[in-house]
């Protein structure tokens, strides 16, 4: 990258505002060119598929408004509003016309590629370049000064290939893992969501562990604070552990070994069921087998069931997928999603219970669809770091990521 000179990008670019909205509805058509508006920017070509549903220029509009066509290949980057500082960037994957709030930056071909440029523009950092920390607005003097690198057009075509492979394995990645995780609810319903008569029902606590504390939730706020975490020692489990139900290391968080021996009563086991009771309510997840000693906080209520009754996986499920379990999760009064839950509504929640076998044949099938989707995910960070790397490499590390 040192060996390439770095030149303004006014010199190889045509920069401009875009157009004034029209506002006749004598403007607009079924058939003309899209007219794409800064909701359609985000870090995307924009291509037909895209602006299906954007408003179509007639023709009297560009006679009377004077509008610019601007053709395939331009980059738009926004110059007004909150995209400002969120680096939202598109290409134009047809031709188009183009809002006055989106600067349009029309590459010279003979001299830089449209996807070079576009792939510049994700790590392009115009706060970096004016060396604040927040723009109110960009102007078009700082896109003009904006500096990039060039090389000759053949590694320009080299850098662009090898970009497109990451971002299309990162594509590919998430989708698959998005299908993946979706066929563990169809799952579910298609294996309990027509219960046989012979399968009782019970609540939460018919099936939990008989030992002491085989329901718990955290120490209340006056007992543990968040100045009191420290960078080592007994991990504690907070909502971000559950989230995205499926139990994930997020923010670390711990407590000196001498102040857990006061909560142990609070430790959470491997195969504990791990309910979100505060904020974001709801959310569950499974505690995997490896799981260190460590503990939860208030806002999760962990619960350790009688294995020989009820699998982990399958009450998961039943609290995720369940239409019956998840109605119950309501407001009795309005219907509405209540805000926050206790012990009490955990240990309350109704379900069908289903034999053994087919509870743990069901948690075999979500289990391998879930390593699937963990080596699916491996995939896509992969992709997203070799992208990333190649990208500071060839644009430089100031910017933002791709």
């Amino acid at each position: 990258m040192s060996s390439w000179p770095q030149v303004d990008l006014e010199e190889i670019s045509d920069i401009s505002a875009g157009n004034p909205a029209p506002q006749d509805a004598n403007h607009f058509c079924v058939d003309g060119h899209p007219f794409v508006r800064m909701q359609d920017v985000g870090r995307k070509h924009i291509d037909p598929a895209l602006v299906e549903t954007a408003d179509r220029v007639s023709p009297l509009a560009v006679r009377e408004c004077g509008l610019r066509l601007y053709p395939v290949g331009t980059l738009l980057i926004p110059k007004s509003g909150a995209s400002v500082n969120l680096n939202h960037r598109a290409m134009l994957g047809q031709d188009a016309y183009v809002v006055s709030h989106l600067a349009t930056i029309i590459p010279d071909q003979r001299k830089v590629l449209p996807s070079y440029l576009f792939h510049w523009s994700q790590r392009y950092d115009p706060r970096s370049q004016a060396q604040v920390t927040s723009l109110p607005s960009l102007p078009l003097s700082l896109i003009k000064a904006a500096k990039v690198p060039l090389p000759p057009l053949d590694e320009q075509r080299r850098i662009v290939g090898l970009l497109d492979r990451a971002a299309e394995i990162r594509r590919r990645a998430d989708a698959a893992r998005g299908r993946a995780r979706a066929i563990i609810p169809a799952l579910f319903l298609n294996t309990f969501g027509d219960p046989a008569e012979d399968w009782s029902e019970i609540t939460i606590d018919d099936i939990l562990a008989k030992q002491v504390n085989a329901i718990r939730t955290g120490p209340f706020g006056s007992q543990l604070k968040h100045s009191e975490f420290t960078d080592e020692g007994v991990p504690v489990l907070g909502i971000d552990n559950v989230v995205d139900n499926e139990f994930k290391w997020a923010k670390p968080r711990h407590l000196p070994r001498e102040k857990y021996e006061a909560f142990k009563r609070f430790r959470v086991f491997p195969g504990d069921v791990i309910v979100t009771i505060m904020g974001t309510t709801g959310r569950v997840a499974v505690a995997p087998d490896n799981l260190p000693e460590c503990m939860n906080t208030k806002h999760l209520c962990a619960f350790t069931l009688d294995r020989s009754l009820a699998h982990p996986r399958f009450v998961q499920g039943a609290l995720l997928f369940d239409p019956g379990v998840r109605a119950q999760a309501r407001g009795k009064a309005n219907g509405q999603i209540m805000e926050g839950w206790n012990m009490g509504i955990v240990r309350s929640i109704r379900l069908r219970l289903p034999p053994l076998p087919l509870q743990s044949a069901f948690a075999e099938q979500a289990s391998r669809i879930e390593s699937l989707a963990r080596h699916l995910d491996a995939a896509a960070a992969k992709a997203e770091a070799m992208a990333a790397g190649l990208s500071a490499e060839m644009f430089g590390s100031s910017g933002t990521s791709v």
